[in-house]
């Protein structure tokens, strides 16, 4: 009887001791792409995560986006992995490539919200290795938006809609004087999709490479296109201070009237229409190259959980609970994205002018959306730290256009070819 107590007394002790863990199930979120305001709006959302899981305890990691990539490298090789992550497109091929994420199809086919996803969320959630990596919140499409008023005072009364008028007005507009320039550049981390989108508009193509993975970017047309940026910044039509610009500087740029005019997503709008008078900004769509098409980018993030994750089966509903539809259209129209569910644009928030020249890009054949190569295994490295580098030594001077665009092609030619060895 002694013998049988025990073991009963036992099993109730671990059973009572894993419901208990259970209760107290603590999570890690890792959030790269960061503001105060976003962040405060994620926090609120956990918030109400945890009174729905009582017991839950989440602890919110944000990562400033100009550090975010190797911050959370050091994380994972330091064995401290979170159990959600926010997953850029540009590191989902990295991270997919080298097995690391885990496979949500099982969950997805579970999930009573899957068929009410749009085919490009579930596109995207799959353009890694075509096993779902992510449950993407949202789509970001580059536009064009232009200042009113510094414009008028140039002289000019609308935005350019071709590369040449770009440059032109952007060194027009930086004749003003007073510390105004016409482009907000992005030459810090972050500024790979301008170079891309500017490359593809003059070479009047969206491949990345030819059928033996051979990359475009030297081709003329696409050094071109590389040209007119390094030109608009060494002959002013940019900041001098732009050279080491990433998000919240080219924004804040915008609104402060420091420069004219800006390349960037929805997601920039958060700032600018609560710090600028509606009338005095505008949405335009990207102007084009000489083939008279644009190729704005189009990117998106998402959720992911890696599978080194110890609580996969907790971070699952959480996941489900941060995209449900209500939570995924409240968190699209604050940071800015395109939501991921069927007829979500139908919401009277996306029926205004201001999205006038993203949905312009979306609907006119001469706007073709641009995808970045995430399969590449290599590419988050590119976008974040070769592109970074080596670009702003070509604005400084210290290197020549030609030899970085080849650099750039040997780099990304090698990881198509690896890429195709593989299919």
């Amino acid at each position: 009887m002694t013998q049988r107590f025990a073991v009963k007394a036992l099993v109730l002790a671990v059973g009572l001791s894993a419901a208990m863990s259970s209760l107290a199930a603590k999570l890690t979120v890792v959030e790269v792409i960061t503001s105060p305001p976003r962040t405060a709006l994620l926090q609120k959302l956990l918030d109400e995560y945890k009174t729905q899981h009582p017991g839950t305890e989440i602890e919110l990691i944000s990562l400033p986006w100009g550090q975010a990539f190797e911050k959370l490298g050091t994380m994972l090789q330091s064995g401290q992995v979170p159990d959600v992550v926010e997953m850029p497109d540009t590191w989902q091929g990295l991270y997919a490539s080298n097995n690391m994420l885990e496979d949500l199809e099982p969950r997805l086919k579970s999930w009573d919200a899957t068929p009410q996803l749009t085919d490009k969320t579930l596109a995207m959630a799959r353009a890694a290795n075509g096993k779902a990596t992510m449950v993407p919140y949202g789509f970001y499409l580059r536009a064009l938006f232009w200042n009113k008023k510094l414009f008028q005072q140039a002289g000019l009364s609308e935005p350019p809609k071709t590369m040449e008028q770009f440059a032109s007005d952007a060194q027009r507009i930086s004749k003003l004087g007073n510390g105004i320039s016409g482009y907000c550049m992005r030459g810090g981390v972050g500024g790979t999709n301008a170079w891309m989108m500017f490359m593809a508009a003059m070479n009047g193509s969206p491949e990345f490479f030819d059928k033996q993975g051979n990359s475009t970017l030297t081709e003329p047309g696409a050094m071109k296109g590389a040209q007119l940026l390094v030109d608009m910044y060494q002959k002013g039509g940019a900041s001098k201070d732009s050279v080491n610009w990433g998000f919240n500087e080219i924004v804040s740029g915008f609104y402060s009237g420091k420069c004219a005019m800006l390349d960037q997503d929805p997601d920039a709008l958060i700032a600018i229409k609560n710090s600028m008078a509606a009338d005095d900004f505008a949405v335009a769509p990207m102007p084009v190259g000489p083939s008279g098409k644009a190729f704005p980018t189009i990117g998106y993030t998402g959720w992911s959980m890696f599978k080194q994750g110890k609580q996969k089966d907790l971070a699952w509903p959480l996941i489900t609970f941060l995209s449900d539809k209500t939570n995924n259209l409240a968190w699209s129209k604050f940071v800015g994205t395109l939501p991921i569910y069927k007829g979500a644009e139908q919401d009277p928030f996306y029926q205004t002018p201001q999205f006038a020249g993203w949905f312009k890009e979306l609907n006119d054949p001469n706007y073709v959306p641009l995808t970045m190569p995430t399969h590449l295994k290599g590419w988050g490295y590119f976008n974040s730290v070769i592109v970074k580098e080596s670009s702003q030594e070509t604005l400084l001077g210290e290197n020549d256009t030609e030899s970085m665009v080849k650099d750039w092609a040997n780099y990304l030619s090698k990881e198509q070819k690896a890429w195709l060895a593989t299919q």
